[in-house]
């Protein structure tokens, strides 16, 4: 508890990337097509600087999110997605230039194969997810600027687009969601006979 508190507090310091939005071009992820979308924050700490947000709208707001990229992506094979929310820091207003916090998640990601009803990454995948700053936030600071709601969807889609890179990763290094012979063959068994 004290070491995620202790990286939330470090992280209020830190700009965010560039913003997430849902209808970005879809990336290279093979056969995957989103199953099961699992998001628990039982167990999330708060960081000691922080608006509250309850285990329902992170729950909530980290699957729509999640829904609405990766339910785009149309492959032949199933995968689940397991989101742990470990830590969160929702930055409250504060003093502009002299205090500006900014917001920030952890999560950790687990991917299951459903064909192969195993994990694809043994050990969790961890993230470490800033809010996206703009002119005005960077200043003030994203409490003065952007309500909770917006904070809580803006640091989730930035969560789902290193989420997504991440996945576009493993499938160019280690075959996540290449098609299976299996899968080829029952689909070219399928398909009608030609003449």
């Amino acid at each position: 508890m004290l070491r995620i508190a202790t990286l939330l507090v470090g992280m209020t310091l830190l700009a965010a990337c560039t913003p997430a939005t849902p209808d970005e071009p879809l990336e290279q992820l093979g056969e995957f097509s989103l199953g099961h979308n699992v998001v628990v924050a039982s167990k999330m700490q708060k960081g000691p600087v922080s608006r509250d947000a309850t285990e329902e709208e992170w729950v909530t707001a980290l699957r729509n999110a999640v829904d609405e990229r990766f339910s785009r992506y149309q492959g032949s094979q199933l995968y689940h997605l397991g989101i742990s929310v470990e830590g969160y820091m929702l930055a409250p207003p504060g003093v502009p230039v002299i205090y500006s916090p900014k917001s920030a998640l952890i999560i950790n990601v687990t991917v299951w194969d459903d064909a192969l009803a195993k994990k694809l990454n043994p050990e969790v995948k961890q993230f470490t997810v800033f809010e996206t700053t703009t002119a005005d936030s960077a200043i003030i600071g994203s409490g003065h600027s952007r309500t909770k709601e917006e904070q809580l969807v803006g640091l989730s889609r930035n969560a789902v687009g290193q989420i997504e890179a991440w996945l576009v990763e493993m499938h160019r290094e280690n075959d996540w969601f290449a098609k299976r012979p299996e899968v080829a063959q029952s689909a070219s068994a399928a398909k009608p006979a030609q003449g």
